[in-house]
C-alpha cells in the first residue's frame, strides 16, 4: 500500500460500538498455560472519535479499561474484541497501525550504553525506509530532540537521563517516525508537576503543528493541562461516563446535574466523580448507582458529543472540509528493507559496545577482558606444575578448570550484554520493526569475531603451561573451547526467550552446565566405571566430546609423561617399581583410563564440539519464530 493512499491529512479515528473481554483477575503460571485464567467484560460499548491535530485524554482509575482500550486500538490486546474501529475511513488494521501508527508502553527499556542521539538514530533506521535518505533521518532526529528538549543531553547515555528525559527519550523513539496515531500509555507516572506539564504541552505542539492525533491516559490529571486537551474521555469500569471536548465538558455535567465546584480541578473533579468509593459498603453502593446513572445518561444523551461531526452541528459551525495530503505523510509507511535493518541492529550492538558510557565500558570489558583475566588467575595457580605421576590429575584439574571457566565467563557475559538488547527486541517487535530470526542473525554476526579474539587470547597465554608443540596445537585447543563458549552463549540466548532476569538466567545455565561437566566430561567420573544407561545419556553433553579431546590431546602420545617418577626419591622407570604408586606409564594409559576407544576418537570429538553451539543456534531461530504465549511476552513489557 502506498502512502499515497493511506491516510488524508483531516483525518480522524473512529471508535463504533467496541466491546472487549479479556483476564478480570491475577493468574497462576499453571491457569495461563493451561488456558484457565478468569475472563470477563473489560470494555462495553466505547464509541468516541479524535481528529488530527487532537489531543485525547482517557481518564480513570486504576483498573477502568484505560490500558485495555489503547490495547484493543493498537491492535495488541489478548482476548475477545468486537466492534468498528476506522482510520480515515478504513477499518484498521494490524498491519496498518504498524506501518502508520505507534504506541509508547508505560514502560520501555532502552539499551543503556547508547546516547540519546544514538537511540533515536538507530529507532529512525529502524522505523524510515530506506527510500528517505540518511540527511532527511538526520535532520527528524535534530528536530525530535528539538521538540522534547533533549538537545542539551544528546550526548548523555541513556542511563545517565533523568527520569523525565527518559520518558521523553521513549516517546521520541516513536515520534521519529512521524506517526499519524500516537497512543501514550501514562506518560506521566511517577513525574513530578513540572516535567509532566512540559511533556504534555510538547505531546501537544506535536499534534498541532504535524497534523497528528494523539490519545494518551492519565489516572491523576492536573488543572494545568487542560488547555492541552482538546478530548476526554472517562472510563469507570469499562464504561464510558462521558467522552467529548474538554470545552464542552463543564457543560454536560452541569445540565446532568454535576456542576464542577469553583476552584476545584474539573478534570480531578470529574475523575473523582467516575470512580467507585470502595471506603465502605454504603459509600460503594451509593457510587457505584450513582455510575450507573451516569453511565446509561450520557448513551441517551452523549451523541452529540462523542463525534466531532455532531458537535459541529451542535454549535452550528460547518464541518471542516476533507483535504488530503494536507500533512505530510509518516515516515514509517516507507518501508523498510531486511538488509537496512540487519545493518541498523549490527551497527546498534557495535555502538553500544564500544561506547563512551560506563556501561558500554563494562559491555566491553565483559567480552574481551573478563575471559583472559580468569584466565591467568588459572595460569597464576597450576603455573608450578611438577612432571611427576601427580601431573596427570594436576593437568587434568587444569583441562576441567579451563572448560569450566569458558563456560561460566560465557554466562555471564552473555547474560549481562544480551538481556538488553532481548527486551528492546521484544519491544519493537510488537511494532513490527523485524523479526525474531534477523535480531539473532545480527547478534550473532557482532558476538562471534569478539568470542573468537577472547578464546583465542585467553588459550595463548596457557601455551607453555599446557606444553603445545607448535601453534597448530593451541588453534585447536582454543578451537574446542570456542565450540564451549558458543554453546554457553547459545544456551543463556534460549533461557533468555522466556527469563527476564540476567542472574536468574545465568544460575540456571550453571546449573545445566555443571550436570554436563559432572556427567560427560571424564575428568570428574571414569567413563570406564560409568554405567551403560549413564554413558547413552552423556552423548547429548558437549563436555562429552570436548572433554575427550582435551584429554587426548594433553596427554595421548607425549614423550614427556613416560615413566613420570612419583618423586624424587621415587623412581617410576625401575622393575620395582609399585604399580598402585607408578599407575600411569605413559600419557596412552591415562587416556585409556578414562575414555573408551571408541569416546576418544579426536576427529569426531572435535566436530561434534560444533554440531552442539550450530545446532542451538538453529533451536533459537526457531524459538524467536514460535509464538510464546502471551503472559511470557508481557513480562518484557511491563
Amino acid at each position: 500500500m502506498k502512502p499515497s493512499k493511506m491516510i488524508g491529512g483531516d483525518y480522524s479515528l473512529e471508535l463504533n460500538n467496541i466491546f472487549h473481554t479479556g483476564q478480570v483477575e491475577p493468574a497462576s503460571c499453571f491457569q495461563r498455560l493451561f488456558g484457565s485464567v478468569q475472563t470477563g467484560l473489560i470494555l462495553k460499548d466505547i464509541t468516541l472519535e479524535v481528529r488530527a491535530g487532537e489531543v485525547m485524554a482517557i481518564l480513570g482509575s486504576k483498573g477502568s479499561g484505560k490500558r485495555a482500550l489503547l490495547e484493543v486500538i493498537a491492535r495488541r490486546s489478548k482476548g475477545l474484541s468486537r466492534g468498528q474501529i476506522l482510520l480515515d475511513g478504513r477499518p484498521l488494521t494490524q498491519a496498518m497501525f504498524n506501518q502508520c501508527c505507534a504506541y509508547v508502553g508505560h514502560r520501555a527499556d532502552l539499551v543503556p550504553s547508547l546516547s540519546v542521539q544514538q537511540t533515536l538514530h538507530y529507532a529512525a533506521n529502524l522505523s524510515i525506509g530506506s527510500q528517505v535518505s540518511g540527511y532527511v533521518k538526520d535532520s527528524r532526529v535534530r528536530q525530535v530532540l528539538a521538540d522534547l528538549a533533549l538537545s542539551q543531553v544528546s550526548r548523555h547515555s541513556v542511563e545517565a537521563l533523568t527520569e523525565g528525559e527518559y520518558r521523553r527519550l521513549v516517546i521520541g523513539t516513536q515520534l521519529v517516525k512521524d506517526p499519524v496515531l500516537l497512543l501514550l500509555d501514562e506518560p506521566t507516572a511517577g513525574l513530578d508537576p513540572l516535567t509532566t506539564y512540559l511533556v504534555v504541552s510538547m505531546v501537544s505542539s506535536h499534534a498541532k503543528r504535524r497534523g497528528r492525533a494523539v490519545i494518551l491516559t492519565m489516572e491523576k490529571p492536573r488543572s494545568d493541562v487542560f488547555p492541552f486537551l482538546e478530548r476526554v474521555a472517562y472510563l469507570c469500569l469499562g464504561d464510558l461516563v462521558y467522552a467529548g471536548p474538554t470545552r464542552m465538558m463543564l457543560d454536560y455535567f452541569r445540565a446532568v446535574g454535576f456542576p464542577c465546584p469553583e476552584m476545584e480541578n474539573p478534570l480531578m473533579y470529574y475523575l473523582c466523580l467516575s470512580t467507585v468509593d470502595r471506603r465502605s459498603r454504603e459509600r460503594f453502593v451509593e457510587s457505584n448507582a450513582q455510575i450507573v446513572a451516569l453511565v446509561e445518561k450520557f448513551k441517551m444523551e452523549g451523541a452529540p458529543y462523542r463525534k466531532s461531526s455532531a458537535m459541529s452541528v451542535l454549535l452550528g459551525s460547518p464541518p471542516n472540509d476533507h483535504q488530503p495530503n494536507s500533512h505530510p505523510y509518516p515516515y514509517s509507511a516507507q518501508g523498510s528493507s531486511t538488509t537496512q535493518i540487519g545493518m541498523t541492529l549490527y551497527q546498534r550492538q557495535f555502538a553500544s559496545t564500544f561506547g563512551c558510557s560506563w556501561q558500554a565500558l563494562f559491555y566491553l570489558s565483559a567480552r574481551l577482558i573478563a575471559m583472559p583475566i580468569a584466565f591467568l588467575l588459572v595460569w597464576i595457580f597450576f603455573h608450578d606444575i611438577k612432571d611427576y605421576q601427580t601431573t596427570f590429575m594436576s593437568r587434568s584439574g587444569l583441562l576441567l578448570t579451563c572448560i569450566t571457566t569458558t563456560y561460566l565467563t560465557s554466562i555471564f557475559t552473555t547474560a549481562y550484554t544480551f538481556a538488553p538488547h532481548r527486551t528492546r527486541y521484544y519491544q519493537e517487535n510488537q511494532d513490527g520493526s523485524y523479526n525474531g530470526p534477523l535480531f539473532l542473525v545480527s547478534y550473532f554476526t557482532f558476538s562471534l569475531p569478539l568470542a573468537f579474539l577472547t578464546v583465542f587470547g585467553s588459550s595463548a597465554i596457557l601455551y607453555h603451561l599446557m606444553k603445545f608443540d607448535d601453534w597448530t596445537e593451541l588453534s585447536l585447543f582454543a578451537a574446542v573451547l570456542l565450540s564451549c563458549y558458543l554453546f554457553a552463549e547459545q544456551l543463556v540466548v534460549a533461557v533468555m526467550a522466556i527469563s527476564k532476569n540476567p542472574y536468574n538466567t545465568s544460575v540456571f545455565c550453571i546449573y545445566i552446565v555443571s550436570v554436563m561437566i559432572v556427567l560427560g566430561s571424564g575428568m570428574l567420573r571414569s567413563y570406564r566405571g560409568m554405567s551403560e544407561w549413564l554413558s547413552w545419556v552423556t552423548y547429548a553433553t558437549q563436555t562429552r566430546y570436548a572433554g575427550a579431546y582435551l584429554t587426548a590431546q594433553a596427554f595421548d602420545g607425549r614423550q614427556q609423561y613416560n615413566g613420570l617418577p612419583q618423586s624424587v626419591e621415587q623412581n617410576c622407570s625401575i622393575p620395582a617399581a609399585e604399580p598402585f604408586v607408578c599407575r600411569y606409564p605413559d600419557g596412552a594409559s591415562y587416556v585409556n583410563e578414562r575414555y573408551p576407544a571408541t569416546v576418544a576418537d579426536p576427529q569426531i570429538n572435535l566436530v561434534a564440539s560444533f554440531v552442539f553451539p550450530v545446532a542451538a543456534a538453529v533451536f533459537n531461530i526457531l524459538l524467536y519464530v514460535a509464538p510464546l504465549p502471551s503472559y511470557v511476552k508481557a513480562k518484557f513489557r511491563e
